[in-house]
């Protein structure tokens, strides 16, 4: 039985221009989970793994809001309270969907740390967007009162300003054998929601929480490396990966050479924050495992593992 590693985007848990409640957030869980019973269904081992960009940003703002009354809690701190939030919802109704298919298996959700270097250098030139969109004006404001790093992330879009914050690069994943240990047992796992909650050696040996967010797309990766998976399979909001995005001349691509796609991506044609993490993520597994990668739509994840729909990266 193949053990495929499935990376949900952000449209999975919150769509664009919803205001992120939590009936607007299970309603699109419920989606989701339909989609990943059925793949279980098909005969694959499952574990998952989501974002939680939108998430923890608006649960920075609500802790910053609040100081007064309470003491807000660290970003590491934002991160494991979004991971349990968000594994919950797919755990509950992914094992409803999974019984409807007529399985007994069970989705079990695992908080889950990852380690990183307190030197990557992402923590002096913050890189990893966060909450919501901003207009120019608005970032600039924040900037000053907030000391906020806001940064233009989606070019020529009116609100495309975001606070980012460090996204250090995945050590490894610390929990790997408990989730091993679940995956042999025929649970679906849910684990490394949200990058994982990054923790670093201190002086005697222990973890502690830093504060920063990991990019799901390459913790994703570094969790399939950990528990050996088959496949990468990465699901957004676009069917394909486009070449020449935003230019008269973009075009969809069925399959890419991890050389082509390499070339792609140092020449700048995937956006950093958006496709470039995708991406990367799969050369980092078409190199480790010698398999393809796949990037596809939500709405057609079964048909990208079957290879008709979605853009598979190629050794």
């Amino acid at each position: 039985m193949e053990t495929i590693v499935i990376a949900l985007g952000g449209n999975a848990i919150l769509q664009s221009g919803e205001r992120g409640t939590t009936e607007q957030q299970f309603a699109n869980v419920d989606i989701t989970a339909r989609q990943i019973a059925r793949i279980v269904r098909s005969g694959y081992r499952v574990v998952v793994a989501h974002g939680n960009g939108p998430q923890a940003g608006a649960l920075l703002i609500q802790q910053e809001e609040a100081e007064a009354l309470v003491p807000g809690q660290s970003l590491a701190a934002c991160g494991a309270m979004t991971q349990g939030h968000i594994g919950w919802m797919i755990q509950n109704r992914l094992t409803h969907y999974l019984h409807a298919e007529g399985l007994s298996t069970e989705a079990c959700s695992l908080v889950t740390q990852v380690l990183v270097k307190p030197e990557d250098p992402d923590f002096k030139d913050p890189s990893k967007p966060v909450g919501p969109f901003y207009t120019e004006d608005e970032a600039r404001a924040l900037q000053l009162t907030k000391q906020y790093c806001i940064k233009l992330v989606k070019p020529g879009c009116p609100k495309g300003w975001r606070r980012v914050v460090p996204s250090p690069e995945p050590q490894e994943i610390v929990e790997e054998k408990a989730i091993r240990a679940l995956l042999d047992g025929g649970f679906v796992v849910i684990a490394a929601g949200g990058g994982g909650i990054p923790v670093a050696r201190d002086a005697q040996g222990g973890l502690c929480g830093v504060n920063a967010v990991i990019d799901k797309d390459k913790a994703s990766f570094t969790l399939a490396r950990a528990i050996h998976a088959d496949t990468l399979l990465i699901l957004t909001d676009v069917e394909k990966v486009s070449l020449g995005f935003g230019t008269p001349h973009a075009c969809c691509t069925d399959s890419l050479s991890a050389v082509d796609a390499a070339r792609y991506l140092a020449e700048g044609q995937f956006l950093k924050g958006s496709m470039g993490p995708k991406v990367e993520a799969c050369l980092r597994f078409v190199a480790w495992s010698g398999k393809p990668a796949i990037i596809g739509s939500l709405a057609k994840a079964e048909e990208a593992l079957q290879g008709k729909s979605g853009t598979r990266f190629l050794p």
